[in-house]
């Protein structure tokens, strides 16, 4: 456990949430109900047009007397990345955890992550960070997000390049000795200050038993909203830091953690797409090409799970475009 001789370490939580009443009292019941001691908690309202604020008072009137702390923010809609830059701001603790409103970390969730933060000889610890699990839910969709995240997992490494949004933990001073979270950054903010650590020199330990449980991703039109958010924010990731990924200060390159099913999924847009311009221009003579484009096309069609995977790499490609023109006209961090 990381202490400063035989204090223990305040840990602060910070938690951003817009339009999330629903969510409210059962994130922040899961954050009080930590195992862990000192704790103190940051809650911004990110321009929330529904009672997401009023339930956070409510929830802070209820449980004043409890050991834990809760400061509250009600701030304009800005967005993630500057709500999160927010409570980095007001936090006191060495170490700053973050997470979703839309999450319920276990009770051991801070204590996990504390237990492996001085990591191994030689590494420089600046972000631990956990298992997110999301609840399997009963649509078609949240079954194959469920299953998308959990195969990433399990070929997660200790060692890791990737300080995931609803369950990680940062070094206070070093998340602000790079400036911590810029609020122009469209999502994926937690990729940039993972890779900025890294090219620092910093380690980030990836702790398995410290999970955080997420609400089903059961709606296509959310699912599919949040994949087009990924590819425009993974376009700025790109121009910045490489294809791959960062560099360690001595060079070596670092690869993007993350992006398997992602790459996979882009690619069934193009191949249907490739197989009905085939069909469409070749010369009947040219049985062969046209047997194979009917074979790939028919896969793809009647697969189970097929045409979610063509909607995730239209998507894809469509947040790809947009995040080009971000570029072009330097918005959103670029």
């Amino acid at each position: 456990m990381c202490c400063e001789g035989s204090i223990l370490t305040l840990v602060s939580i910070t938690v951003c949430a817009r339009n999330a009443e629903n969510w409210v009292h059962q994130c922040l019941s899961s954050l009080f109900s930590q195992d862990y001691r000192p704790l103190e908690i940051i809650a911004v309202n990110d321009g929330s047009t529904d009672s997401t604020f009023e339930k956070m008072k409510i929830f802070k009137e209820k449980n004043e007397t409890l050991d834990v702390n809760l400061t509250i923010i009600d701030s304009d809609a800005k967005g993630l990345s500057a709500g999160r830059q927010i409570g980095l701001g007001l936090s006191k603790g060495q170490w700053v955890a973050i997470t979703d409103i839309d999450c319920c970390p276990e009770p051991n969730w801070i204590s996990s992550m504390l237990s492996v933060c001085e990591g191994h000889p030689g590494e420089d610890v600046m972000a631990v960070t956990g298992k997110t699990v999301f609840n399997e839910g009963n649509t078609r969709v949240s079954r194959l997000r469920s299953k998308e995240i959990r195969r990433k997992y399990i070929a997660r490494s200790r060692v890791t390049t990737l300080a995931n949004g609803p369950c990680s933990m940062f070094r206070r001073d070093a998340l602000i000795s790079i400036g911590g979270f810029n609020p122009s950054w469209y999502h994926a903010e937690d990729m940039e200050v993972s890779l900025r650590l890294i090219e620092k020199g910093g380690t980030i330990i990836y702790s398995p038993e410290a999970i955080v449980n997420h609400v089903a991703e059961d709606q296509l039109s959310i699912f599919l909203k949040k994949r087009i958010r990924d590819a425009r924010a993974h376009v700025r990731i790109i121009r910045k830091y490489g294809l791959y990924g960062g560099r360690l200060p001595n060079g070596t390159s670092v690869k993007h953690d993350f992006t398997g099913d992602a790459v996979r999924a882009s690619i069934f847009f193009p191949l249907l797409l490739l197989s009905i311009i085939i069909l469409g221009i070749i010369p009947q003579s040219s049985q062969n090409i046209g047997i194979i484009s009917a074979v790939i096309l028919t896969m793809i069609v009647i697969h189970p799970g097929s045409r979610l995977r063509i909607l995730w790499s239209i998507s894809l490609w469509f947040g790809v475009s947009m995040g080009i023109f971000d570029f072009i006209f330097g918005k959103r961090g670029h």
